[in-house]
């Protein structure tokens, strides 16, 4: 894919930014789905505001949401290609107020994510990549910025980790690290920590699904990360249930990781 519907990508999400930021820190109904995690206003905004408008890039490849019907959910197995749309990702962050909630659109191709875009519309930040065309951030009005992640050091290791789901076995990944810097973020944010070279390794041992990982994962693996599952194999997308395993980020892709968490 070109750049020119990459950037496109990028308008569509910073759109969908706006449309949900009318929102934030106000007056909005809050639901329950049927997993028990909230559901706003402003993640229904930010879906139809998608699901209608990425057909004009590709108009032969669905779309599927977090957001949408279990039966576009279930008729993702096996597609060759799709869009994987998380309008909203973070809605706890965003109930909370912290501004580290993101819009995530991914295109899947054979199983991997070949173009991401992660935009933080609080933030007025914005991430993407693509195979091609390398990983960028892009903050306000400036000028996108080549981003890359780092070599990682063993004895200074940076380790994202999530306000909210932090299970034991990133508990006991810090404990045989030597005085780790631990960051804390919310939503797919800290995915592109590790992208940016800001942070080395984002273990999560809780459930996901596919459409909180895919568009980070490919700017990671664009700026020359691995996404993987803790037996090393690249994440993969379309699986029936759209459920991932357990993940480690690594910046460094030479870098030992697997030591860590026997």
């Amino acid at each position: 894919m070109n750049s020119e519907p990459v950037e496109t990508v990028c308008d569509l999400a910073v759109e969908a930014g706006r449309r949900i930021m009318p929102f934030y820190r106000g007056n909005f109904a809050v639901s329950a789905k049927p997993d028990a995690s909230p559901l706003t206003e402003a993640d229904l905004a930010a879906h139809h505001f998608l699901v209608e408008s990425l057909p004009s890039l590709l108009s032969d490849v669905p779309v599927v949401s977090e957001e949408s019907d279990q039966e576009i959910h279930q008729s993702v197995a096996g597609l060759p290609r799709f869009w994987l749309v998380d309008p909203l990702d973070g809605t706890k962050e965003f109930l909370k107020g912290t501004d580290e909630f993101t819009v995530n659109i991914a295109l899947i191709e054979k199983g991997r994510p070949v173009l991401g875009v992660v935009h933080a519309p609080a933030l007025g930040v914005t991430y993407y990549g693509s195979p091609l065309g390398g990983a960028w951030r892009k903050t306000g009005d400036n000028a996108p910025a080549r981003i890359s992640t780092r070599r990682a050091d063993p004895a200074h290791l940076a380790v994202v980790a999530s306000k909210d789901h932090a299970g034991p076995m990133v508990q006991a990944m810090l404990q045989r690290l030597s005085n780790p810097d631990l960051r804390s973020m919310g939503s797919s944010l800290k995915f592109c920590l590790v992208a940016e070279g800001s942070a080395d390794l984002y273990l999560r041992d809780v459930p996901t699904m596919e459409w909180d990982t895919a568009a980070a994962q490919c700017v990671v693996e664009s700026a020359g990360g691995q996404v993987c599952a803790l037996d090393g194999n690249p994440l993969r997308y379309g699986k029936v249930g759209l459920k991932n395993p357990s993940l480690m980020t690594a910046g460094d892709p030479q870098f030992g990781w697997q030591q860590l968490i026997r």
